[in-house]
């Protein structure tokens, strides 16, 4: 008769530690994966931790990754100053030319036309806007008038009905 196998029982998990080693280790053969993990994180920040992160990064000087990383939080901020800002480090990384910023390219590329069409889509907001505040204003003296020829006509004597004639 066989023997029974006894099933094998689940590995334990590891130790954060080691999972976070892990992680350093997936990011650096994978470093699209560790940005994409980081836009993932960044993502939902209030705007006082963004800050914090972005101080964190400094000018991102020290590899292409760290540069994509900066360009992500800057972009996040929505502010036209730091879209600006991050659309240059997108092009300093699109500039580079060693192995590691070569595989960054492609979401350097796709991340700056997000970015302009971000910037794109606020300007014509902002057209959008001022336009409506001055058809609003327009509104407003045309009201305005309307409401002085009212009170012209108010003020005019009534005239009487003309008579009927047989």
């Amino acid at each position: 008769m066989p023997a029974s196998v006894a099933p094998a029982a689940p590995a334990p998990a590891p130790p954060p530690a080691a999972e976070a080693d892990a992680n350093r280790v997936q990011q650096a053969a994978h470093p699209l994966a560790g940005l994409l993990a980081y836009a993932d994180r960044i993502r939902g920040l209030p705007a006082p931790e963004l800050a914090q992160e972005i101080g964190r990064l400094g000018d991102g000087a020290d590899s292409a990754v760290r540069l994509m990383q900066l360009a992500m939080a800057l972009g996040q901020s929505r502010v036209p100053a730091n879209s600006v800002r991050a659309q240059a480090l997108l092009q300093r990384v699109l500039g580079l030319n060693v192995e590691e910023a070569r595989a960054l390219h492609p979401l350097a590329r796709l991340l700056s036309g997000q970015l302009a069409e971000a910037r794109r889509a606020d300007e014509q907001l902002e057209r959008q806007a001022q336009q409506l505040r001055d058809a609003q204003r327009r509104i407003e003296q045309l009201n305005d008038r309307l409401e002085a020829v009212r009170a012209i006509e108010r003020s005019l004597p009534s005239r009487p009905a003309p008579t009927a004639r047989p």
